[in-house]
């Protein structure tokens, strides 16, 4: 089987540099919505047609994430299992790999080196590695014997006391093989938007946990610890700050829908209460109803793929959305939350830039943040790149930095201090400058050609017409050498979901002859994977667990009509 794929220029680039390569590990960087899931899954896949019998591992940083690497994988032809476990013995003969998670790895590091060995691995977000010193160590130990390691990231990043495995380091630098950044994307046209970034100031008041009663707008100049408190004060439901801006960012929502009406908007809390709030500002205010992600929902996944599919308003998440989540028809988001950290902001920033094919010419995306110095540092560096694209002048408005003494590239923690939240009181947070943004340059839509950078014409996955960017990949092989075949029932379904389907109805089969023949689960499955030759149900290829589903069948058709037999002769 052979499809066609259109690259981007850069995708083309950064295939070609890889493919030259000879050491193991190569380390992409390019801005989030540029196309890094089609730059791995393409070099994936060539990688995989020129070694028969190849594994492909994919490393992701959320459940979430997995099932959508998952999904991404079916349209290359390569057949990925988002729920793999070392419980399953060996993988079925139809597959050509598995993705999981990080905390997998740190949990399953040493039967995960036994099936990557010789793999084509890709770690996808791969500064995650350092988060956390056992998610490090399983990584090493797990993919040490892997014969490529394609690291992807969506925000340049710096070292820490963790250093990320399989990354060269420059100094404290990490060296990026292939690097395309926002300002990159943005000149070349129908691959991420333009943002804009309203800075809402404030005037709040609260009592810090020492009892000082303090009042102060984010123009004043505070150390970390004011500061945070001086944010969470402006990010309180119990002030007017938060919902005055919600209100904003739901006008201008509303005036985006007018034109492209399922353009949504997203609203990043600080955590699940926060998030609850938030809803119950959008429902009494505005009478809509948000979709809510928390991460410990086991829901959370398909509550996004709800909406990425749908056309409601508004999302609310606290973390779930910040990275690798892809939703083109966010247009407006909220910085609701205090993790003030330019990687988590960065995250946040790139849940707005994806292009839409079918979104016309005019993409402008808005995130409303607060006026902190901090978040305003990070949009500025992301502003810098679009101002420079428009050929704008630089005003000294324009010209933000971060107040002295301070690093903006450094990790911070939410809250260094740890300190007490009970003994915080929010007195009263006010917006200021809202009417400052009644009619600002990022609402008008209908400007003049300066508004943003004119696109090619394209798809919005490639360059739109260039025949040398078209390259025509080969399926490769699962190593087992066993093709999914399709089966009854199965039209329009990958082989991921035929997989999942007949799982479900062997399953169903099964607690039915349970209950006819009084026999254990154990004794119905043995006699099935007996009748259908085959070893274990986690091992079975699609045609095995379709020739097992018939087995089934004709035995609870023989049940049954015994049992008929036996009442007619009564």
């Amino acid at each position: 089987m052979q499809r066609s794929i259109r690259l981007r220029p850069w995708q083309k680039t950064a295939l070609e540099r890889f493919r030259a390569g000879t050491g193991p590990d190569f380390l992409a960087v390019a801005t989030p919505g540029a196309g890094k899931t089609t730059f791995a899954l393409t070099a994936a896949a060539l990688d995989l047609a020129d070694h028969p019998g190849r594994r492909l591992v994919v490393v992701a940083p959320t459940q979430h994430l997995k099932h959508q690497w998952a999904a991404a994988a079916d349209r290359f032809g390569l057949h990925l299992e988002p729920a793999w476990s070392p419980r399953d013995g060996r993988l079925p003969a139809d597959l050509h790999g598995i993705v999981v998670t990080y905390q997998q790895v740190a949990q399953q590091a040493h039967p995960l080196s036994t099936l990557a060995t010789d793999a084509f691995v890709v770690l996808d977000e791969v500064h995650h590695a350092g988060d956390d010193r056992a998610w490090g160590e399983g990584v090493t130990t797990a993919f040490d014997g892997a014969a490529r390691r394609l690291s992807l990231s969506g925000t340049p990043f710096r070292s820490d006391d963790a250093q990320i495995p399989f990354v060269r380091y420059d100094w404290d630098q990490a060296h990026a093989d292939y690097e395309y950044g926002y300002g990159d994307a943005l000149g070349d046209g129908s691959v991420v938007r333009p943002v804009w970034f309203p800075r809402i100031d404030g005037h709040m008041e609260w009592v810090a946990p020492d009892g000082e009663r303090l009042a102060h707008t984010f123009d004043d100049p505070l150390d970390r610890v004011r500061s945070n408190q001086r944010l969470r004060a402006a990010l309180s439901l119990e002030g007017e700050w938060l919902p005055a801006v919600v209100d904003q960012a739901h006008a201008h929502l509303t005036d985006l829908r007018s034109r492209q009406p399922d353009a949504g908007g997203l609203v990043i809390a600080i955590d699940r209460d926060h998030a609850r709030g938030i809803c119950d500002l959008l429902r009494n205010r505005h009478g809509v109803t948000p979709t809510l992600v928390l991460s410990d929902d086991p829901t959370a996944s398909k509550r996004i793929e709800h909406f990425a599919g749908g056309q409601q308003p508004w999302l609310v998440a606290v973390r779930m959305v910040s990275e690798g989540v892809d939703i083109p028809r966010l247009r407006v988001g909220v910085f609701a939350t205090n993790t003030t950290t330019e990687l988590f902001f960065r995250q946040a920033v790139g849940r707005l830039v994806r292009w839409r094919s079918d979104g016309g010419a005019r993409q402008k995306a808005v995130m409303f943040i607060p006026d902190d110095h901090r978040l305003r540092t990070h949009a500025a560096r992301i502003a810098e790149a679009r101002r420079h694209l428009l050929q704008r002048t630089r005003t000294a408005e324009d010209d933000l930095a971060a107040d002295a003494g301070l690093d903006p590239l450094r990790p911070e923690g939410d809250d260094p201090d740890q300190e007490q939240l009970s003994l915080f009181e929010v007195v009263s947070a006010t917006a200021l400058n809202l009417d400052e943004h009644a009619r600002p340059e990022w609402l008008d839509d209908d400007g003049d050609d300066l508004d943003e950078a004119a696109p090619t014409a394209g798809d919005g996955d490639g360059d739109g017409g260039n025949d040398a960017l078209v390259i025509t990949l080969a399926t490769p092989p699962p190593p087992g050498g066993r093709r999914p075949g399709g089966f009854a029932g199965g039209d329009g379904l990958s082989p991921r979901q035929q997989r999942e389907r007949l799982r479900e109805a062997n399953a169903d089969r099964v607690l039915e002859l349970v209950r006819l023949t009084g026999t254990s689960h154990a004794q119905v499955n043995g006699e099935l994977n007996r009748l259908a030759g085959v070893g274990r149900v986690s091992e079975a290829t699609v045609e095995d667990l379709q020739r097992r589903l018939v087995q089934a069948d004709r035995w609870l058709d023989r049940l049954v009509g015994r049992r008929a037999g036996t009442r007619r002769t009564g």
